[in-house]
């Protein structure tokens, strides 16, 4: 019987994955394709579109159909997730004029985040958006664009985040899927799920920006160019897809209400899904993949960039160790974190080394290693980055129950996953359970089941447990846990007590 597939692609921040899933969730052919991301001054972050996000779909299409031996007429459908919301402006003809302005990393819009909130009111803001304007929001980025670079302003035809342009690139349609466009507030509205005409004077004229829909709708049909260009066949039908985080909250086996998805990448992101729109003030309400389904939503602003940081400055012998002999530089340092006790020798570290999201929202946040000594050595210093995202979770987890979300199973996905001391520490730190799906692939794969849930072949994306199964449970140390209630006390007092003087720094960069 021939073979028949999905196709899931993910552009992330470091690099883009695609999988080809056969009809029952078994996987047919992966390829990885990494990439870098440019930091023009301290605080921007950015993607060039054609040069990451579509190249890397080119290639990872053109591998997988070498690698599975497949045609593309096997190929049932295409699902599209990226890292969001992002604010590309592209021009009539569908050619961006600048590079992407990224995510929440991006904190170059603090000046017209403040302006926003002055013009149209802070409350009013989280009235009509479930949330308070922070660096994570899209609409100050394009306000940014009108006051710093207005012949492109002037130029832009549309105004598209990362899975929109590749949607856009295969069929023609400009689309944004419901959910990532609740990251373009204030200009949306939670609501009615539009557009909100009253705040366009203040940022863009609404019909710069593409109709929301639904993630699991088909946005339209691979072009005769797009298939020239890709190898896909024209005609295959592509769903409007989704940001990064939801579609790897699918691939991790979301299903229930109260499911919550931690999400270990380059920053660490939390979703819980809900049956009711809550409006939080430390973190960020959204209807989420379908109809009738929410998201309450959390983020930090580091988790793997941390590591990948500390392996590029501190860790030259693990980096040629992997080079020479072919050993994963992150297990090297895993294991030179293990040689660090719980605690890290009284060493703690703030985590904001790129500002913080939730639940401080503080853009001008500053990372810190507080407590060195001369007995410290590497080994310390990298479990303290471990514990200082672990130290940030529990923060999180702690706020978001004060706020009366109070997540069942905690389901862990993300390359992180794979550092199982790491999970050991934020299970311990934050006394909780944390399930790991034995498919640790990623967005990719939520992204292939959405496609199908979009083509029929599923009624709905509650049916993800049909692929989705739980490898092992990781349980807190409660002993462990009690060690760490000094080193997680003093990590909470450190941020408030330095605040003022992250803010001082934030002059220089």
């Amino acid at each position: 019987m021939t073979k028949r597939c999905l196709l899931g692609v993910d552009i992330g921040t470091y690099s883009s994955k695609g999988v080809l899933v056969e009809e029952d969730g078994r996987i047919v052919a992966q390829h990885v394709v990494p990439h870098g991301m440019d930091m023009p001054k301290p605080g921007y972050f950015e993607h060039d579109a054609d040069r990451v996000w579509w190249h890397d779909f080119r290639e990872i299409v053109k591998n997988l159909l070498v690698k599975s031996k497949i045609s593309p007429g096997q190929i049932l459908g295409v699902g599209i997730s990226a890292i969001g919301s992002c604010v590309l402006p592209v021009d009539a003809e569908g050619q961006p004029l600048r590079p992407a302005i990224l995510y929440g990393i991006d904190t170059r819009a603090t000046q017209e985040i403040e302006y926003l909130e002055k013009v149209l009111g802070r409350e009013e803001i989280f009235r009509q958006s479930g949330m308070y304007l922070s660096s994570q929001a899209s609409g100050p980025k394009i306000l940014w664009i009108k006051n710093h670079e207005p012949e492109i302003f002037q130029k832009t035809k549309w105004f598209l985040t990362s899975q929109a342009y590749l949607v856009y690139k295969l069929t023609g349609q400009t689309t944004i899927d419901i959910y990532t466009a609740s990251g373009y507030a204030p200009l949306f509205d939670m609501h009615n799920l539009c557009w909100r005409e009253d705040v366009a004077p203040y940022i863009t004229p609404t019909n710069r920006l593409p109709k929301p829909r639904w993630s699991c709708e088909v946005a339209g049909a691979v072009t005769d160019q797009a298939a020239r260009e890709t190898g896909l066949t024209s005609g295959m039908p592509v769903i409007v897809g989704t940001t990064d985080a939801a579609a790897e909250a699918i691939s991790a086996g979301m299903r229930e209400f109260n499911d919550m998805m931690l999400m270990f990448g380059s920053s660490i992101f939390f979703i819980v899904k809900t049956a009711e729109l809550i409006k939080t003030r430390h973190f960020w309400g959204a209807p989420f993949l379908e109809k009738n389904t929410y998201a309450f939503l959390g983020g930090m602003s580091t988790g793997g960039s941390l590591t990948k940081w500390f392996r590029d400055q501190f860790a030259p012998q693990e980096v040629e160790r992997e080079v020479s002999k072919g050993e994963n530089a992150y297990q090297l340092l895993a294991e030179l974190a293990a040689q660090s006790p719980a605690g890290a020798r009284g060493l703690i570290a703030l985590p904001y080394f790129a500002g913080e999201r939730t639940p401080l929202n503080d853009p001008r946040a500053k990372g810190m290693f507080f407590g060195l000594s001369l007995k410290h050595t590497r080994a310390d210093m990298y479990r303290a980055l471990l514990e200082g995202v672990g130290f940030g979770i529990r923060h999180n987890l702690e706020v978001m129950g004060e706020e009366g979300v109070k997540p069942g199973r905690i389901l862990a996905t993300g390359g992180g996953t794979k550092n199982s001391l790491w999970l050991q520490i934020v299970s311990d730190i934050s006394r909780v359970e944390l399930a790991i799906p034995e498919q640790q692939i990623g967005a990719s794969y939520g992204d292939a089941f959405m496609a199908g849930v979009g083509i029929g072949l599923f009624k709905s994306l509650t049916e993800v447990n049909q692929w989705v199964k739980m490898e092992k449970i990781v349980k807190p140390d409660l002993k462990t846990h009690e060690e760490y209630a000094l080193p997680y006390r003093l990590f909470r007092s450190l941020y408030e007590a330095t605040k003022p003087f992250m803010h001082e720094l934030s002059r220089f960069w």
